[in-house]
C-alpha cells in the first residue's frame, strides 16, 4: 500500500504517493551525491590539492563571463547563466574536471564535455575563454 501524504495551506492542498517523491541523485555505481548549502560549501569539502584548482578557475570565469553565477548541481560546483548551467566543476581522484554542458571536448556524454586539470599551469586562459564563450553560445 503506498504511503500518502497530505499537506495543507491556506488556499492549496496537495497529496503525494511513495512512488511519487523524488529519490536522492546518485552517481554511478550507487553512491549517494552530497549536497552542498552553497559553492563555497563545496569548495571547503574539497582536498587542497582540489581547492587550489578550484580557486584558480573560480577567479578565471568571475572575470571572463562575470554575467555568470556560481551554484551547486548534481552535487558539483557550477556557473549558471539565470537558471541555465553553463560549466561545471567535478573534483575527481588525481585530477578537476571543468566541463561545459554544451561544445565538443573530452568524454562520452550525451551532455556534456569536460577539460582535464592538473595543475593551475593547465587552465589555458586564451582556450578555456573561448570554450566558455562558446558554452555561452
Amino acid at each position: 500500500m503506498p504511503r500518502r501524504t497530505t499537506t495543507t495551506k491556506a488556499t492549496k492542498a496537495t497529496t503525494t504517493t511513495k512512488a511519487q517523491t523524488k529519490r536522492p541523485a546518485r552517481r554511478p555505481g550507487g553512491k549517494k551525491m552530497k549536497a552542498y548549502p552553497s559553492f563555497a560549501a563545496y569548495c571547503a569539502d574539497q582536498t587542497a590539492f582540489h581547492r587550489r584548482l578550484i580557486k584558480a578557475l573560480r577567479r578565471f570565469v568571475a572575470t571572463t563571463a562575470p554575467a555568470l553565477t556560481e551554484s551547486v548541481k548534481w552535487g558539483n560546483g557550477c556557473w549558471l547563466a539565470g537558471k541555465t548551467p553553463i560549466a561545471y566543476v567535478y573534483a575527481d581522484t588525481d585530477h578537476l574536471q571543468f566541463g561545459f554542458l554544451r561544445g565538443l571536448l573530452q568524454g562520452n556524454g550525451q551532455y556534456v564535455r569536460h577539460v582535464k586539470l592538473r595543475r593551475p599551469a593547465d587552465l589555458d586562459r586564451a582556450a578555456f575563454t573561448a570554450l566558455l564563450q562558446q558554452a555561452l553560445g
